[in-house]
């Protein structure tokens, strides 16, 4: 595929399908299927695609990014940090002061609701910030690293070493 940078709209939204159907694999039908929750938090998302290939979504500021690995589909929230997570999604990232995010191996399943509920904590802490404001309810420092209530992993599966893949 040819790599381009800093696209959004529709050339963005076709690259990141065409990412999508490469991939051919668990972590495209993953990445496929928390680009439509995202959607379904926020209809007016855009889709970017930067970074020599990274799938973007944001809304008034990045809201997260898509990232495939050989065992983990990884989507990074920009602004982690200062979002509250009461499922515990975020399971990776968690030492640094801004993002977090959340890994997702084969065969676990994220809660629709509660990631849905995550994006939209998000946009209106990118909205706050664009607007100049300082307090926005379901924003505000997370609580720490705690383990993910909100994934669900079969018996038996075990994580292996992160590599990108890149087509």
């Amino acid at each position: 595929m040819k790599k381009a940078a800093g696209l959004s709209g529709d050339a963005a939204s076709k690259l990141i399908s065409n990412r999508i159907a490469e991939l051919g694999d668990w972590r495209g039908k993953t990445l496929a299927r928390m680009r439509k929750l995202i959607k379904e938090a926020d209809p007016g998302v855009v889709e970017e695609w930067k970074w020599m290939g990274t799938p973007i979504w944001s809304h008034d500021g990045i809201i997260c990014t898509g990232e495939s690995y050989k065992s983990v589909v990884k989507l990074t929230f920009a602004k982690g940090a200062w979002l509250e997570d009461p499922a515990r999604l975020f399971n990776s990232s968690l030492e640094g002061n801004m993002r977090r995010a959340i890994d997702i191996c084969e065969g676990e399943e994220i809660d629709a609701a509660a990631f849905k509920a995550l994006v939209r904590r998000a946009i209106a802490l990118n909205g706050a910030k664009s607007k100049g404001a300082s307090k926005v309810k379901g924003a505000g420092r997370a609580k720490g690293p705690a383990k993910s209530k909100a994934l669900s992993k079969p018996k038996g599966s075990a994580k292996s070493s992160k590599k990108k893949v890149r087509s």
